[in-house]
């Protein structure tokens, strides 16, 4: 499945103002349930802020990764935040973060999502992608720059995730 699957034009938010880590996981949460609204956006934010105490998900240079399990989702869904201001994210290099990929999968994670996660990590390790997100102005230039990135031709396997 191709990444522009997991993740729509509407969950993208492009110069987002947050006050803080939690408040960004606040505005994050209530992106990922706008394609499942029959999912509570604060039960989301509760299982980001338990995520994010079993280990912080900033993946250096600028970059987090919040996720989490949640049952009633049957495949990934994905997210995507550039803030106008980047917030403390607890980061190992301790750089402040401006750009955020959440992601939500089954509460049932087999191997293949797993897989899912560390290709996201990596592909959002991928420097030049980083760059376009952080030029983008608008939140179609950011969705659009994810998507249309070369490396974003990740191809991320989540029919096999599901067991189709």
């Amino acid at each position: 499945m191709l990444l522009e699957q997991i993740i729509k034009p509407d969950s993208v938010l492009c110069n987002a103002q947050a006050r803080s880590k939690k408040h960004c996981l606040q505005i994050l949460s209530k992106l990922l349930v706008r394609s499942v609204p029959e999912i509570n956006s604060e039960d989301i934010f509760e299982r980001l802020v338990e995520r994010e105490r079993l280990g912080c998900t900033s993946l250096d240079q600028g970059v987090a990764f919040p996720h989490c399990r949640v049952e009633g989702v049957d495949t990934a869904i994905a997210a995507l935040i550039r803030l106008s201001e980047p917030v403390d994210f607890d980061s190992p290099d301790g750089e402040l973060v401006d750009l955020v990929f959440g992601l939500m999968v089954p509460e049932e994670v087999n191997e293949s999502h797993h897989a899912n996660i560390c290709s996201i990590a990596e592909l959002l390790g991928d420097r030049s992608l980083r760059q376009k997100m952080r030029d983008a102005t608008s939140s179609n230039e950011l969705y659009d720059s994810l998507i249309d990135s070369s490396v974003a031709t990740v191809v991320i396997d989540l029919k096999s995730a599901q067991g189709s």
